[in-house]
């Protein structure tokens, strides 16, 4: 049984009350669902650096030498203040074992993406990134981060928690030491998945793992996190999925009856057409594995990624 995830997040999806008009952003799917399995580690910029509740609004402002942090109203600009108290924050994190982050979308100081910008003419560009997301993700460039706006969407919600879910799995596996055992094991248990994020990626990471003699182990493991981390954050797709699900169904070769194959195939083929999610030829292999003893697919991370209350293949 894992322990529980620590993961950072914007303070105010937890309901505190910490917004400039003295509001929060509660987020029912953050923490109602997703809470039973995380332990959250909340951060709010505005109030850590010094800003109190409520504060006048504030906006990011273009400039020569970047966007700068200024009051709606009045123009007080906070951006030194806002970057000062950011870095050293995300060295305070560095304590906190996190294995990702859950920004608050539009902030000036935490929106990941598309944060407005606005000129001097009030006109406004949706190319920024919030100070203190900017600085967090320079510092931690392999934890997943994603936007709570942004997990409302299925594929995307389903990409971020995979990685945060295997990124713990691979802490775990690093405190129990460096040995070669330790590397091959996590690897043969997170082959599919890493092969429905992408094939390239298998096939080089393999090529890692099979060195593991002639690379010394603290470097190898820190190129095999590197490359874990790099393919789950692409997403998978249809395609990608119908190649690993025949892929599995290869090791029933021998035990599938010609109904059972027939049937296994046309499930995956409603599949490939998207007439149907992701999780029912899923559970269809899941019961050949059990039915048929297949030790290998039975430890196959990508026949069951993350907790099933969850409920995220039954969307993509």
């Amino acid at each position: 049984m894992l322990t529980k995830i620590r993961l950072g997040i914007s303070s105010c999806l937890l309901g505190e009350k910490v917004r400039y008009d003295g509001g929060q952003k509660l987020d029912h799917f953050i923490t109602e669902t997703l809470g039973k399995f995380v332990e959250f580690v909340p951060v709010c910029p505005e109030v850590e650096c010094g800003l109190g509740i409520p504060r006048e609004a504030m906006h990011l402002a273009a400039a020569p030498d970047g966007p700068r942090l200024v009051t709606v109203r009045t123009g007080v600009d906070h951006t030194e203040r806002m970057r000062a108290w950011a870095q050293k924050r995300v060295v305070e994190l560095e304590q906190e074992d996190l294995c990702g982050f859950i920004f608050k979308s539009d902030s000036p100081s935490s929106g990941m993406e598309r944060v407005k910008i606005y000129s001097g003419k009030g006109m406004a560009d949706k190319t920024g990134v919030g100070l203190f997301a900017r600085e967090f993700m320079q510092h931690f460039p392999l934890l997943p981060v994603e936007e709570e706006g942004r997990l409302n969407d299925p594929g995307l919600r389903e990409n971020f928690l995979e990685r945060l879910f295997s990124l713990k799995r691979w802490r775990d596996t690093l405190a129990l030491g460096a040995k070669p055992g330790h590397l091959v094991d996590f690897h043969t248990r997170h082959k599919l998945l890493i092969m429905s994020h992408s094939p390239k990626h298998y096939e080089r990471i393999g090529k890692l793992v099979a060195q593991i003699k002639g690379i010394s182990l603290p470097e190898i493991y820190e190129q095999y996190e590197s490359q874990l981390m790099e393919a789950l954050r692409l997403k998978t797709t249809i395609k990608k999925n119908v190649n690993v699900l025949l892929h599995v169904m290869g090791y029933f070769k021998k035990n599938l009856l010609p109904a059972e194959k027939e049937e296994l195939l046309e499930i995956i083929d409603e599949y490939r057409k998207d007439y149907i999610p992701l999780i029912v030829p899923i559970t269809l292999l899941n019961h050949y594995v059990r039915k048929y003893e297949q030790s290998y697919l039975k430890d196959q991370y990508y026949l069951h990624p993350h907790p099933i209350e969850l409920k995220l293949r039954n969307h993509v």
